[in-house]
This record gives structure tokens, C-alpha cells and sequence, in this order.
């Protein structure tokens, strides 16, 4: 594996509870020398840096500081955490126009500066972002990686994994379409060492899986965390951290992001998430595995939606 080159920055946008997390994330993994912290809340971003600093010294030698749009020169990556937080309740659509018009506003801005840097975007609704973040800035799509179904991913094969006792690691399974409501999991893609998922449960005495369940549980995990502690971070920062990880190591790691489709499924022009080889281009290149009919109009279904809240915002 390539190791991480010297002098790697991470800028970071929002220093709310995301962004903030990000921040400790790369810093106690070592992920990268430099992290800078970027909010309109310049003390909020400013605490947030020394509250990280003042522990540097018990792990790795990593520079956190507060800066402007301008201290983003230089990036190797900027990650985008700002926006308004989703509510209890509140769908991951319903935040899209407000959530537009503040990406609209600062996107140029940064772009000026880190021309050059791999997005990662974070802010919800994220498919819906990644998509505005390509058409008002001359970005290319290789640059710019929704976070999309990575963490649903995650624990899709966490929830697996409770089933059939065995680690997450040693489950291959996906989710793939909108992070969202309309996402689903391509059941004909999940298998345990080689073995499709319905043939290992009967094989090794487990009661079968209840699909419609599972996905459930996948989709309504975030709500679920809300609902209890009012925000979720920790996991999305680790999600996070895997990503811009897999870029500055040049790792080619593969992982389900949302970014721009074209020509593929009969989707075009919309950004969800299928599996992509992640390294220091971002997108290295795209993965699209052959699904079943009915997966085919799943996914379809899921850009059908996504495209649908794009013709109602303003951007």
C-alpha cells in the first residue's frame, strides 16, 4: 500500500458536530499533517481547532487550525460538512433547497482557491449537492464524491453480521440509489466468502433474512440515532475519514459514493451511488455490476426520484 505523502491538508467546511467529528477523526488516525476548520461561526471553528490541538501531543504530530476560504489553497481535499443539520422527522429531501442555496454561495469561493482538491461532500441531502456542486462550479466529476451510500453500506453489513454472527468485514453487500428514501440493496451482489447470502444461511443453520426488514432498518438507522441523541457524526466521520483515507493513500479502494452517471441502467445526468474505485484522482473509475431486471428499475426508481426534487430547486 502507498503510504501518505508528506504535507497532505484536509480543509474542512462547517465546524458543526460533522464537521468538527471529521476533524477529530483525522487527527487521531493520522490521516493527514494538516486540517484546517472553515465556518461562518469563526469562534465555534476556532474552539473546535484548540479543543483538537491540545491533544495532538497523545498520538499523532497533526496540525489543526481555524482559517477562511483562503486558507483552503493548497488542499488536497476539502470536505463539505456545512448546511442546516436534518430535524427528527424530517426527510433528507426536505432540506434541499435551503441546504442548495448555501452550497451555491460558497462553492465558488473555495473552488477559487482549492481548484485542484477532491471534494468529499457530506452535507444532506448529498446526492442532491454533489449534483448542484458539479453544474455551478467547473469541477470534474472525477473531483467531486458524494459520501452517498457509503455509511448505509456500513450498516447494511452490520446489521448482516448481527444475523449470521460473524464480523462486518467478512460480508459483501451494498446499498445503492439515493442516501435516502428510495435507496435498496442489489440482494444478487450480497454473498459471504463467495456464497450468495440465502444459500450461506441455509448452508450454515440461520434462519433466512428478512429482506424488506433489513433495508428498513438501513434506511431509518440515521432517524433512529436522531431520534435518541438529536445528530449522528461518529459514523459518518468514520465513513469519511475511509474516503479521503483511500485518496491520499492512492488506495483504490472500492466504495459505494454518489457521483455524476451517464449513459448507465438508462440513467443519466443525476448523481447517486454505486460502487467506484476510490484514489488520489478521486474516482478512478466507476464500477457498474450487472444487476437483475428488477434491481435495474429499483435503481431507476431512485434517479426518478432524485431528478424529480432537481426540477423543483433553484440552483
Amino acid at each position: 500500500m502507498a503510504e501518505i505523502k508528506n504535507g497532505t491538508k484536509i480543509t474542512i467546511l462547517g465546524a458543526g458536530n460533522v464537521g468538527a467529528t471529521c476533524a477529530y477523526t483525522f487527527a487521531v488516525t493520522g490521516t493527514c499533517s494538516d486540517v484546517v476548520l472553515i465556518d461562518i461561526n469563526k469562534a465555534k471553528a476556532k474552539g473546535e481547532a484548540m479543543d483538537i490541538r491540545q491533544g495532538i501531543s497523545f498520538g499523532h504530530n497533526v496540525e489543526v487550525y481555524d482559517g477562511t476560504y483562503e486558507d483552503a489553497a493548497g488542499s488536497d481535499i476539502v470536505v463539505i460538512t456545512l448546511g442546516l443539520a436534518r430535524k427528527p422527522g424530517q426527510t433528507r429531501l426536505d432540506l434541499a433547497q435551503a441546504n442548495v442555496n448555501i452550497i451555491k454561495e460558497v462553492m465558488p469561493q473555495i473552488a477559487k482557491y482549492a481548484p485542484d482538491a477532491i471534494y468529499v461532500v457530506v452535507s444532506n441531502p448529498v446526492d442532491i449537492l454533489t449534483y448542484v456542486i458539479l453544474k455551478c462550479t467547473n469541477l470534474s466529476p472525477k473531483q467531486v464524491i458524494g459520501s452517498g451510500t457509503a455509511l448505509d453500506t456500513s450498516r447494511l453489513r452490520a446489521a448482516i453480521a448481527d444475523h449470521v454472527g460473524l464480523s462486518p468485514n467478512s460480508i459483501h453487500a451494498y446499498v445503492f440509489g439515493e442516501h435516502g428514501d428510495s435507496s435498496f440493496i442489489p440482494w444478487s451482489l450480497t454473498n459471504i466468502a463467495g456464497i450468495p447470502m440465502e444459500e450461506y444461511c441455509e448452508d450454515q443453520d440461520h434462519p433466512d433474512l428478512d429482506e424488506d426488514e433489513i433495508i428498513e432498518e438501513v434506511r431509518k438507522a440515521g432517524s433512529e440515532v436522531i431520534k435518541r441523541k438529536g445528530a449522528t457524526f461518529y459514523a459518518i466521520a468514520m465513513s469519511v475519514n475511509k474516503i479521503c483515507d483511500s485518496i491520499l493513500r492512492d488506495a483504490n479502494n472500492i466504495i459505494t459514493v454518489s457521483y455524476m452517471i451517464e449513459e448507465k441502467y438508462g440513467i443519466s445526468d443525476v448523481c447517486l451511488s454505486l460502487p467506484a474505485v476510490i484514489g488520489s484522482n478521486g474516482i478512478e473509475r466507476e464500477v457498474y455490476p450487472k444487476l437483475t431486471d428488477d434491481e435495474i428499475i429499483k435503481l431507476q426508481a431512485s434517479a426518478k426520484a432524485l431528478k424529480n426534487v432537481i426540477s423543483q430547486i433553484e440552483f
